[in-house]
């Protein structure tokens, strides 16, 4: 079992990316999936998940308003569109789920919010 994530690279302030978390080897559609990131210096966060068939989510303040998080169970893709995007939104973001004691962490991908 695995994920990939895809769709970081460098885009400048105000710009947009939309990054995918493609599953293989499970289903995602019973797994609650999330997006962290970790900066330089600092812990890893969750940024978004999202929960249950319903799909309700949740998101840290200070991305709020501006990412959304999406799943596709039969692409068994997760997806984070990021719009207005900041310097400080720069960091390496990881996939995850976690489906009582199983849990995936993707490899994750870079993301470079510079002008």
């Amino acid at each position: 079992a695995q994920l990939v994530e895809s769709g970081g690279g460098l885009v400048q302030p105000g710009g947009s990316l939309r990054l995918s978390c493609a599953a293989s080897g499970f289903t995602i559609s019973r797994y609650v999936m999330s997006w962290y990131r970790q900066a330089p210096g600092k812990e890893r966060e969750l940024v978004a998940d999202i929960i249950g068939s319903g799909g309700r989510t949740n998101y840290v303040d200070s991305v709020k308003g501006r990412f959304t998080i999406s799943r596709h169970n039969d692409k068994n893709t997760v997806y984070l569109q990021m719009n207005s995007l900041k310097p400080e939104d720069t960091a390496v973001y990881y996939c995850h789920a976690v489906f009582l004691n199983y849990q995936h962490w993707g490899q994750g991908t870079q993301v470079t919010v510079s002008s």
